[in-house]
């Protein structure tokens, strides 16, 4: 068995909503079926016991070992601890080739898992060792290394509970929530409206308590030093005992508490001194606790004991703190909820204040402490005590953060008890963090969890908003440019500004700020994280889809103008018109279940997918008499169609009527295929709520130049001439363009065409039969991407489709798109029509517009 290509399906995909990986596996003849490989399930189990069934549930099915590569992939996953369910092998047309799916929640873990499960088919084939426990440790490690920490995981939990969708922005913790411009970013338990200002006061622990202590919020007395002696001097001035740290720290890192000799707070200066410059402040007896303030609301509190071990008068306190460790809660990473406690240096001299050492062996009963500070990081414990938080000590927390200017803020607080105002206790604020960790609120050791990624999210966004933006997606063989291109002039008529992915290149606001076919995932995603984006128009080509999958959860509006004979087929397993509906229809399985599906009614395939739709449909159609329009519309669904020279929106007994004259992509009607893209596009605005004023006015002002739509039936005049470029690459494109081009007068009309090298051999040659029957003169070129074929085959091809054409009388065979244009033109006279199928778009388009320039300039000198 040998795995020949993997891909991260990044987004809704063909087999999935969840993101998965897929693998394409080619098997032996002898691994088509394992039950028949001797003794193969049992080495197997050998050496991984605990792996699922590998049949599925009462069946009996001939399975081959791309199917146990799925099993093994996704038990390996799921025994790592990951959230993971969904897993298919699907045979394709190629004699033993599968592709095997299966879910992931961390793309590194599910490429691991694979690789994995790889390891142990070839290990039961061959009886070598496979160590399956070690395997899923790796897993595991990879898994919390890759996955967001606890913090940051429960804000985008409260966002996605919301129906807020989120991206992270890099392997940390920055993570965005909210498309376009109403995109808000975390990082950690910190907002973007916070101001580095205020994250640097906060790290300064000395303007910190000097800020406080003006805003009358009880803080301890101490100050920064720059010696031992210093440090000492300053101890006696505020009174022993005393805490020393780095004025800049966190996590307890170098913090040292209660100090009442001048040695141990040598030892504690030596301590904090490498982490910056050394604080002394007084001691406040009481209590370690830690309140969280969000906006102007407390929302949890916790006592806080630092890492601490029972004796029992039988274990030493090293494998008292290895009994401890044993607690599944316990990890060595922020991943967890609670950290293992370490038997460091700082530990031992703790503990040797006490007179002991790891060896010693504590008395039953007896608790042994061994650090000062109480922070989850160094291995402490947090106790719930939200409940028991009185009014003044919340205002007090509150008063404290947003005197430092936090919108998020853990406010350590030491004092007896939570059920007394500090003043009264002689409590204090000892500190102020900018990032708060949340692991002791959202499962603290002891107490009821605090769900405090919520009201973070309610900081973020109003109560209502989801941060989405309108999304239209728009997909089919033909027409999903010029469609897409519509939809996003009339979202931009409507005073919004437009992020727009197409196989020309990506726009915002009028704007292009990438070139290429940027009909993928990656474009998509560029343009929802794009700041001045209030409306995304984003065509998803097949590739893109089978490539990443989409580049967004859902959209307000899926487009699919038709599926006809089908593009590409026979690439990438999608080999019939039915796979390629089946690929074309993901954009409609992720619609909201607010949102529309727009479907031509008139294709089978694409009227079909109304099924699979979680919003309701809008049909469109030049026949409102059709079946599919006549139904869905007696139902009192919405429809657009033609009536007589209008176009008519209509939704029960209401009417809406646009006249064909005042929609000049049309020519007054006489351009069918325009006709249906303006339908998709109408369809798709009412769909997003557009004014039907703001529609009208859109449509009235889309120019089908080669501005607005290049490579869409642009038409130039030449010398008295009619010149059409268009960028149609399939027969249904031909069909389209002759139907046009017919409706048009000319004199005599030709045609300048090459053929895509990746279409299949009878789709090429079907361009030209149609092409054929409808053009006097035929130029063929040779394209400047052959795309895989031979030097000429596409010219043989065209010129199969052409024997037998009733029409054409002139065939020329021409090296080279623009020489083939230039020929082309100067064949022409006045009133003749010349429609040229361009391959490379923006400079065929230059190319052209000179000509037109030049002979516009000769006419009028």
């Amino acid at each position: 068995m040998q795995i020949t290509r993997i891909r991260a399906l990044r987004g809704p995909n063909l087999w999935t909503r969840s993101t998965a990986i897929e693998a394409i596996v080619q098997c032996e003849p002898n691994e088509q079926c394992y039950t028949e490989i001797s003794g193969f399930e049992e080495k197997l189990r050998a050496r991984f016991p605990t792996i699922a069934p590998l049949q599925p549930h009462g069946a009996d099915q001939r399975l081959s070992l791309a199917h146990v590569l799925e099993v093994a992939a996704l038990s390996l996953q799921a025994q790592a601890g990951c959230p993971v369910t969904f897993s298919r092998t699907h045979a394709t047309i190629e004699d033993r080739t599968f592709q095997v799916i299966v879910e992931y929640t961390e793309e590194a873990v599910g490429k691991l898992a694979v690789e994995k499960a790889l390891a142990l088919i070839d290990a039961a084939q061959n009886e070598t060792a496979f160590d399956a426990e070690k395997a899923i440790a790796e897993l595991r490690e990879l898994d919390e290394d890759e996955r967001i920490g606890p913090s940051t995981g429960a804000i985008v939990d409260a966002a996605v509970a919301r129906g807020i969708p989120f991206r992270r922005l890099t392997t940390g913790s920055l993570v965005q929530l909210g498309w376009g411009a109403k995109a808000r970013r975390i990082q950690a338990a910190e907002i973007d409206s916070t101001s580095a200002v205020a994250e640097s006061i906060a790290q300064d622990k000395d303007l910190t308590k000097r800020l406080l202590h003006s805003a009358g919020v009880p803080v301890p007395l101490g100050r920064p030093v720059e010696s031992v002696d210093e440090a000492w001097e300053v101890a006696l001035e505020v009174g022993l005992p005393v805490v020393v740290k780095p004025q800049d720290g966190n996590q307890g890192k170098g913090v040292t508490v209660n100090l009442t000799e001048r040695s141990q707070l040598a030892a504690a200066y030596a301590s904090a001194s490498k982490y910056g410059t050394v604080m002394v402040e007084r001691f406040l007896p009481g209590h370690d606790f830690r309140l969280l303030v969000v906006g102007d609301q407390l929302v949890a509190a916790a006592r806080r004991e630092p890492p601490q071990v029972l004796g029992d008068g039988q274990h030493t306190v090293r494998e008292l703190v290895d009994i401890v460790n044993q607690d599944p809660r316990r990890g060595t990473g922020h991943g967890t909820a609670l950290t293992k406690i370490r038997l460091d240096d700082i530990a031992v001299a703790h503990i040797a204040a006490e007179g002991l050492n790891p060896e010693s062996v504590p008395a039953q009963g007896q608790r042994v402490v061994l650090r000062n500070n109480a922070n989850l990081s160094t291995g402490g414990s947090a106790t719930d005590v939200t409940d028991d938080v009185h009014p003044e000590i919340a205002a007090r927390a509150v008063e404290a953060a947003q005197t430092i200017g936090l919108h998020i803020c853990g406010v350590d607080v030491v004092c007896e008890t939570m059920l007394r105002p500090l003043e009264e206790q002689n409590g204090g604020v000892v500190e102020v963090n900018a990032a708060p960790g949340l692991r002791m609120h959202l499962a603290p050791s002891f107490g009821r969890p605090r769900n405090v990624g919520v009201p973070m999210v309610d900081q973020l966004f109003a109560h209502g908003q989801d941060g989405r933006i309108p999304v239209i997606a728009v997909t089919g063989t033909n027409g999903k440019t010029t469609t897409a291109r519509i939809i996003g002039h009339l979202f931009a008529a409507h005073g919004m500004r437009v992020g727009m992915t197409n196989t020309d290149g990506v726009y915002v606001n009028g704007r292009q700020i990438d070139s290429g076919d940027c009909s993928g995932p990656r474009s998509a995603r560029n343009v929802l994280a794009h700041p001045e984006v209030d409306a995304a128009v984003l065509e998803c080509a097949r590739g893109g889809i089978l490539r990443e999958g989409l580049g967004f959860d859902r959209c307000q509006v899926a487009v699919v103008t038709n599926v006809g004979e089908g593009d590409h087929l026979g690439l990438n397993f999608i080999t019939t018109v039915e796979d390629l509906a089946v690929l074309k229809r993901v954009i409609v399985q992720n619609v909201a279940p607010t949102g529309y599906g727009v479907l031509n009614a008139i294709d089978p395939h694409v009227a079909a997918m109304a099924s699979v739709c979680p919003g309701k449909i809008i049909y469109f159609a030049a026949d409102r008499h059709h079946p599919v329009m006549a139904t869905h519309r007696a139902q009192g669904n919405r429809v657009v169609y033609v009536d007589g020279d209008s176009i008519v929106a209509a939704e029960g007994s209401w009417r809406e009527t646009i006249p064909l004259r005042d929609v000049p992509i049309t020519r007054a009607g006489t351009i069918g295929f325009q006709v249906e893209n303006v339908m998709a596009a109408t369809a798709a605005a009412w769909g997003a709520n557009l004014p039907w004023e703001t529609i009208r006015r859109g449509l009235s002002g889309f120019v089908n130049d080669s501005d607005n739509a290049p490579g869409r039936f642009n038409v130039m005049d030449y010398r008295g001439a009619t010149i059409i470029a268009d960028y149609g690459h399939n027969p249904d494109a031909m069909r389209a363009l002759v139907q046009a081009v017919e409706a048009m007068p000319a004199k005599k009309r030709s045609v300048v065409i090459s053929g895509a090298g990746d279409r299949r051999d009878q789709d090429i040659s079907e361009q030209t039969k149609i092409l054929g029957q409808a053009f006097d003169d035929v130029i063929l070129y040779q394209d400047a991407c052959q795309r895989g074929r031979a030097d000429g085959e596409v010219l043989q091809l065209l010129q199969q489709g052409l024997a037998g054409a009733t029409r054409t009388g002139y065939v020329t065979e021409i090296q080279g798109e623009f020489v083939a244009i230039d020929h082309a033109l100067s064949r022409l006279q006045p009133g003749d029509l010349c429609l040229v199928l361009i391959d490379q778009v923006e400079l065929a388009l230059a190319h052209l517009q000179k000509h037109v320039d030049e002979a516009s300039a000769a006419t009028a000198a």
